[in-house]
């Protein structure tokens, strides 16, 4: 390529030198070289988007042991303020009578007290539920994409193979193999 250093030509490079030198042009190679490009760079779109959803499945299901942990948080709570009915019952039985309606509010505090924590961790726990949901769906969307960034690079390497044998039923396989993963990009993009 250039009279300075010493360069290393593959076959593919030889070949496009050649017809360079020569003034031939060939539709064959032409068409495979196209067909390369586009479907690295579809692959490396692909690629990202299997990225992307990669990184929010865990960013999702990170946020959803968070939420777990919180709700344990609130359960654990609310097992406390159970703790300390319990003794609040077993005193109303052994107090005074003049001591009973004290005691009897009291119970009944952390009856209240009870509700709202019961209502906070039930909450916490769908939310924990929903982040886990979304994380589940995002690694689906993960699996579509790495399938389809997959398949597209099977059919750049078989468009290379094609390019140094010019066998026919090879184009075909690759071509056949590019629509699959195009179709498995497809899917994805569709959230299927």
């Amino acid at each position: 390529m250039s009279g300075h250093g010493f360069h290393v030509h593959g076959p593919h490079d030889h070949e496009l030198e050649h017809a360079a030198h020569h003034g031939q042009k060939d539709p064959f190679q032409g068409r495979i070289a196209v067909t390369t490009a586009v479907l690295a760079t579809v692959g490396a779109l692909f690629g990202y988007m299997g990225g992307a959803t990669q990184a929010n499945a865990t960013l999702y299901k990170n946020n959803a042991a968070i939420k777990k942990t919180e709700a344990s948080n609130q359960w654990n709570y609310f097992q406390a303020k159970s703790s300390k009915q319990n003794l609040s019952e077993l005193a109303l039985v052994l107090v005074p009578e003049e001591k009973k309606p004290e005691v009897q509010k009291e119970i009944d505090r952390y009856k209240s007290e009870k509700a709202e924590i019961r209502e906070g961790a039930e909450k916490l726990e769908l939310e924990s539920r929903d982040w886990d949901r979304q994380s589940d769906e995002q690694m689906h969307l993960h699996h579509r994409w790495a399938q389809a960034t997959t398949a597209l690079q099977v059919s750049i390497a078989l468009a290379a193979i094609t390019l140094l044998t010019r066998r026919k039923w090879l184009e075909i396989g690759m071509y056949g193999v590019a629509g699959v993963g195009g179709l498995l990009g497809v899917a994805a993009a569709l959230h299927l």
